[in-house]
């Protein structure tokens, strides 16, 4: 028998093995959703959540960008097995935050990875700027990151906008990135053409009707999972207390622009260059077409290829980490 041809097998069977887990999961984890009202003890959520407990201790990196004093907050896990001397800087997506990567932190750390888990500027814990955001801000900033702390090279990992930022790491900075996973990625295609530009007013949501936020948060908990767990709702709480809190006006604004600039700032080009090994992961009951347009970008990277998750939604790293973290840990050891 080739070698091909037994690592062809090889990975046929980690692929059944993972639908196994997955029907296993779904099974044990079945719930019937969150409440159909927001619950009578939710009150308002600073906008830095400084009432959120995050799974590791968080750390601040202070500098100065736009003429503006900031701070990014970020956990550094400490390799819990074997240290094997590499890292992994996980990134979150659009309108979450670094403690839902919680599970996947967790097991790379026992693989023996070091494990960066950034706040991205302007949200979480982070600074909230009132500055010109972009894809590219962002993504140096992981890099300024990497500075701060001393790291060389890292495997990035972006779940949604997340993706998008990794995309841009890996073309600035290709020198700096060994691995570049993307889960769940938004913008995948180029949708510009034709839609003409709205430039935001500011004033988006500043006063909003709290039973309108919270029919919003059902559609958002429908959308995003196919089996509820009840952890889920952490995410529906902060979300609902931060339009409660007295600092809502201005985070209002970064609310609006994060949605406003995925669709505007497209990393789609980028791929062509990226000579990185890339994965394109993510969870097939994403939007109707994410799987056939995961396919295709994976196939628009050099070294790019494709794993995507039946019956699982937009964040698969909560829904079924095991199966997340398992295929990062073999990727990453390629």
């Amino acid at each position: 028998m080739s070698l091909n041809h037994r690592s062809r097998i090889a990975k046929l069977l980690y692929v059944l093995s993972c639908v196994v887990a997955l029907l296993l999961n779904v099974s044990a984890n079945a719930q019937s959703g969150p409440p159909s009202s927001p619950p009578a003890h939710w009150g308002p959520i600073s906008i830095n959540l400084e009432e959120i407990d995050y799974p590791f201790p968080v750390d601040y990196m202070d500098f100065r960008i736009y003429n503006k004093d900031v701070r990014i907050a970020y956990m550094d896990v400490a390799p819990t097995g074997p240290a094997n001397g590499r890292t992994v800087i996980l990134h979150h997506g659009g309108l979450y935050y670094g403690w839902y990567w919680a599970a996947v932190a967790e097991a790379l750390a026992a693989e023996g990875y070091r494990v960066i888990v950034k706040d991205r500027l302007g949200w979480g814990k982070s600074s909230k700027p009132e500055i010109p955001y972009s894809i590219s801000l962002w993504a140096s900033n992981t890099v300024r990151l990497m500075d701060h702390l001393g790291i060389e090279q890292a495997a990035v990992v972006g779940h949604s906008i997340g993706g998008q930022m990794v995309t841009r790491i890996a073309f600035l900075y290709p020198e700096r990135v060994t691995h570049l996973v993307t889960v769940n990625q938004v913008g995948l295609t180029d949708n510009r053409y034709g839609r003409g530009f709205e430039p935001l007013t500011g004033e988006a949501d500043v006063n909003p009707d709290m039973d309108e936020v919270y029919a919003g948060l059902l559609r958002w908990g429908e959308n995003n999972y196919v089996q509820w767990k009840p952890e889920y709702i952490e995410h529906m709480r902060i979300r609902y207390g931060n339009r409660m809190s007295p600092g809502w006006p201005r985070f209002a604004y970064i609310y609006q622009l994060t949605g406003h600039m995925r669709g505007m700032d497209t990393v789609v080009n980028d791929r062509q260059h990226i000579q990185t090994p890339t994965l394109v992961m993510g969870g097939e009951e994403d939007y109707p077409s994410f799987a056939d347009e995961a396919r295709q970008t994976a196939q628009q990277f050099p070294n790019g290829e494709v794993f995507l998750i039946p019956n699982v939604g937009h964040n698969p790293h909560e829904e079924v980490p095991d199966i997340v973290s398992a295929e990062l840990i073999r990727f990453l050891s390629l």
